[in-house]
């Protein structure tokens, strides 16, 4: 879990690097459509659900009969991650967050392995065994997750909403990394005493590791949420399986990004309406890979969120949701339009 923020306004801006056309802008919904955030919620219920052969433990919020949200959480995240953006998107879609196996709640394959591929294949079981079309929401690693499900099984998806995924990049810049232990934890050899280091901390310096590096704005993370996030790293390192899930997948990540292995080719097949958030801010992947990610999925929109670092669901709840309906929205009346192979 990362702490939700107390309050931020973050006005939603599309910067135009010299030299390149922009990418479309995201419509935004009218903000009096959304209900208002309320920011000492608590996470919505939680249950393990089984479907499609899979079993997952998920929280589940209530809304209308329609196209139901799926949200899938970040490599240090679970299902609370999501608290905040489903509650505001509550009155247009009914929503399951979901634990990947060995993350939050749920338990590990039964393989004892993770990977994103892993990690894809039981969403896509779970998502499949549903059968219905989801609007899918995915968050850094869990919006490769998301991607890699929605470019094989383009039925299942309805929309695609990408909030800093985890795009491979072979040129990560140290220095804009406040705590480079947790960039080299997920190399796949020389990271072993970053990973002893972190792995030996206690449950609430690791929610304000977390805060530090993933906040555009560390200072906004309400005292409340931290206490939330403390209990659930410590709930986390109680289960014998949670820093092996945790490791092997990071590792798999980038072992994986480093083998040439590339998200890139398989964005190109994604077939739904996709929306594309990113905090300019963002320490864990690039600002800069959010326009090749645009240019990647053929008439996707951006929304990139000023001030805002990589988690923009948790630190800027009210801007994303507007955004996420607002593709929902066009998409239900037809606005969103796909202007074909050959354009954008």
């Amino acid at each position: 879990m990362v702490p939700t923020a107390s309050a931020a306004v973050h006005p939603p801006v599309t910067r135009r690097p010299p030299g390149r056309a922009a990418p479309r802008d995201a419509p935004l919904a009218d903000p009096s459509t959304l209900p208002e955030r309320d920011p000492h919620r608590l996470p919505w219920p939680g249950r393990e659900v089984t479907s499609g052969g899979v079993t997952l433990h998920v929280r589940e919020t209530p809304g209308p009969d329609g196209v139901p949200a799926v949200y899938v959480h970040g490599l240090s995240g679970s299902a609370t991650n999501w608290t905040d953006l489903a509650a505001l998107l509550r009155t247009r879609a009914a929503g399951t967050a979901v634990d990947l196996p060995g993350f939050g709640l749920s338990r590990p394959p039964a393989s004892g392995l993770y990977t994103p591929a892993v990690h894809s294949d039981a969403l896509l079981c779970f998502l499949a065994g549903r059968g219905r079309p989801v609007h899918l929401v995915g968050n850094s690693m869990g919006g490769a997750v998301a991607l890699a499900v929605a470019a094989r099984r383009p039925e299942l998806i309805r929309t695609l909403t990408l909030i800093s995924p985890a795009m491979p990049d072979r040129r990560p810049d140290p220095r804009r990394v406040s705590d480079r232990r947790m960039l080299l934890a997920l190399l796949p050899v020389l990271g072993r005493g970053a990973r002893a280091a972190l792995a030996a901390q206690s449950p609430r310096e690791r929610a304000e590791q977390v805060v530090r590096l993933c906040f555009g704005d560390p200072s906004i993370a309400a005292e409340h949420r931290l206490a939330e996030a403390t209990e659930e790293y410590a709930a986390r390192a109680r289960q014998p399986w949670a820093f092996e899930a945790a490791r092997q997948t990071g590792v798999a990540m980038v072992a994986g990004w480093l083998r040439g292995e590339s998200l890139w080719t398989v964005a190109g097949r994604v077939q739904a309406p996709t929306l594309v958030v990113w905090g300019d801010r963002d320490r864990l992947v690039s600002p800069r890979l959010a326009r090749r990610t645009v240019a990647a999925i053929r008439g996707s929109r951006l929304l990139m969120l000023p001030g805002v670092g990589h988690v923009a669901q948790i630190e800027a709840p009210e801007a994303v949701a507007r955004a996420v309906a607002g593709l929902w929205d066009a998409v239900a009346d037809g606005s969103w339009e796909d202007p074909g192979p050959d354009g954008r």
